[in-house]
């Protein structure tokens, strides 16, 4: 086991390596993108062209260029903006990331917890009436975007009924930090934490729905019963364990992506200033060393997801583990 996490760290590495080269080539290096003609304005002169060039090293060799920039970025830190002079990026992303985290993190929660429920009952009861209506339910959380979902539940609990005893516990729209007021951010994010969460509920639950029946059949979990084993202890021991390898795929890669920046339509509607909002921003503003510093922090948090799903996947089935 040890040797096949290792395995994952350097493949790791690697990849990081690659996609940090790739991204900085396609902002820096595609022809007819001019970094410096985005930083000088309209109409710039020759004479300003060069001198912000020189400025910021853009007339240095390729490989220059990306060594003094991942030198910023992950050693100096003092990586600078382009649309907003003297704003550090590194400390800029740092900011916004526990906004992001929180997000994801609570959400992420509520759906994990929500789509186990779900989708046991649901293949514990096959053949009821409950199978069919928790699948129906699941199928309509999947089916509503989250921007939907999330602008009907401001429509709710900001507008038409803020006021009753319902919702009037419900902050204004906005982040407020967890060592800052811990109600106030549990307050602040159940909503979105909810509103992320739906689809993937859905989702989720019938994936493992079918990942259960299916396991039913299985050698090993015919073999268990015949042991004389609790129903209960087959399901939690067996059956559950051995149909969760896809929802931990399905988990570790939706995770990454969402904390990456995925989770941007619920930032922007909840007024969250997290790392998509701010890749959003910088992406409007053609704001490249915060593009690359933040497709980069998505990518690390994207990795580390597949890694550790590769782990989790070889801990659940061990014929995966290198010999």
């Amino acid at each position: 086991m040890l040797t096949f996490i290792v395995r994952r760290l350097l493949w790791a590495v690697l990849v990081m390596f690659v996609i940090s080269a790739f991204v900085f080539v396609l902002f820096f290096k595609t022809p007819g993108v001019d970094p410096a003609r985005a930083i000088a304005g309209r109409n710039p002169s020759p004479q300003i062209l060069a001198e912000i060039r020189h400025q910021f090293g853009l007339d240095k060799p390729f490989p220059v260029q990306y060594a003094v920039m991942m030198k910023d970025l992950f050693i100096s830190r003092d990586l600078v903006s382009y649309s907003n002079q003297g704003q550090k990026v590194v400390p800029e992303i740092f900011a916004a990331a526990p906004a992001t985290l929180s997000l994801v993190i609570g959400g992420a929660v509520i759906w994990v917890v929500m789509s186990i429920i779900l989708g046991t009952a649901a293949a514990l009861l096959r053949g009821t009436i409950v199978d069919p209506l928790l699948m129906i339910l699941a199928l309509i959380g999947i089916s509503m975007p989250v921007f939907w979902v999330g602008e009907v539940a401001n429509l709710i609990t900001q507008s038409r009924l803020h006021d009753t005893f319902l919702f009037s516990w419900v902050p204004p729209l906005g982040y407020t930090p967890l060592t800052q007021d811990p109600a106030g951010w549990f307050k602040g994010l159940l909503i979105p934490w909810v509103t992320l969460s739906i689809l993937y509920i859905g989702l989720y639950a019938r994936v493992l729905r079918a990942n259960l029946i299916e396991t039913e059949g299985e050698d090993y979990v015919r073999t268990a019963r015949a042991k004389g084993l609790t129903e209960r202890r087959v399901l939690l021991r067996h059956t559950l364990r051995g149909s969760m390898i896809t929802f931990t795929s399905l988990f570790g890669l939706d995770f990454g992506v969402l904390v990456a920046g995925g989770a941007l339509l619920t930032e922007v509607v909840f007024a969250i200033h997290g790392v998509g909002y701010l890749t959003y921003q910088s992406l409007t503003n053609l704001d490249l060393p915060t593009i690359m510093a933040t497709v980069v922090y998505g990518a690390f948090f994207i990795v580390l997801a597949n890694m550790l799903v590769d782990i989790g996947y070889a801990w659940l089935d061990p014929r995966v583990r290198p010999t």
